[in-house]
């Protein structure tokens, strides 16, 4: 403490030009209308571009936050879209009417991807749900646009999740407006185009049609968006149309995605084992 205050001491000459300088700019800039304008609005100025830093940084935590609560809401819209698939009714001569059972036979849940990949040869994705979510292995995985994947493992907390984007995955499909059935498969070159496959060159198919999944996938439920026919030629074999589909979802771009619990797949798996196998 005492060398604090003999070193004060020894420097008052400077503290003191220090303290009449500061007096003497305060002066300057507050008896003289331009400097004091000048200051003003250079002050405003700084403190405006400060508060809209401190703004945006704010608005992109809420951002974080509304991204989740979106996408929970339309977790919950997803799930009455499928409800109302399931009541539309068969044709006027033969009336129908879905079970609550089969009404609420798609129930889906919103996760958070962690990781993914999307340009390797087989690409996965990692998520924030695991069995203590209820997530099992062989569920549907789509996004608010069209399909992603199938959960392969999971943890208690997190899910592997196999991609579109794998070349040795497959997914069933059919164009929307005839039926036309044929399977999806990546070629594993461009992440927004894949192969639509085995579709004879005879049926009818045209560019700008929609691919979605048909009412024979094992793992998706039907008529989930894949994508639209941006590329139409033949095999070289002659026999089979050669089909480019563009993908709805834009997996470098994905954050969110909806895993699809089927709540009769047991049932569904039980009758399937009792067929008779053919000798």
């Amino acid at each position: 403490m005492y060398q604090l205050l003999q070193f004060l001491i020894r420097q008052r000459g400077f503290f003191l030009f220090i303290v009449l300088e500061l007096i003497s700019i305060g002066a300057v800039f507050t008896y003289n209308n331009y400097q004091h304008a000048f200051y003003f609005n250079t002050s405003n100025s700084f403190a405006a571009n400060l508060l809209s830093q401190v703004e945006k940084i704010k608005t992109y935590h809420n951002l974080l936050e509304v991204n989740e609560v979106l996408s929970q809401e339309n977790a919950r819209l997803q799930n009455e879209l499928f409800q109302l698939r399931n009541k539309q009714n068969a044709p006027s001569e033969l009336p129908y009417f879905a079970s609550q059972a089969v009404l609420r036979q798609y129930q889906l849940s919103a996760a958070k991807i962690i990781v993914q990949s999307t340009h390797a040869s087989q690409n996965y994705l990692t998520i924030d749900k695991g069995f203590r979510d209820g997530i099992r292995p062989g569920m549907a995985v789509i996004s608010s646009t069209g399909i992603v994947g199938k959960v392969i493992s999971c943890t208690e907390n997190l899910s592997l999740v196999i991609s579109v984007l794998n070349t040795i995955n497959s997914v069933s499909g059919k164009i929307k407006k005839n039926g036309e059935l044929g399977f999806v498969k990546w070629s594993g070159w461009q992440p927004e185009v894949v192969d639509f496959m085995d579709v004879s060159k005879y049926k009818k198919v045209s560019k700008g049609d929609t691919i979605v999944t048909s009412d024979y996938n094992s793992v998706f439920p039907r008529d989930i968006p894949i994508g639209v026919v941006a590329k139409l030629g033949i095999k070289d074999d002659g026999n089979f149309h050669d089909i480019k589909v563009l993908l709805f979802t834009k997996f470098n771009t994905l954050q969110y995605v909806y895993v699809v619990k089927n709540t009769l797949i047991s049932q569904q798996q039980k009758l399937e084992e009792a067929i008779p196998k053919s000798e």
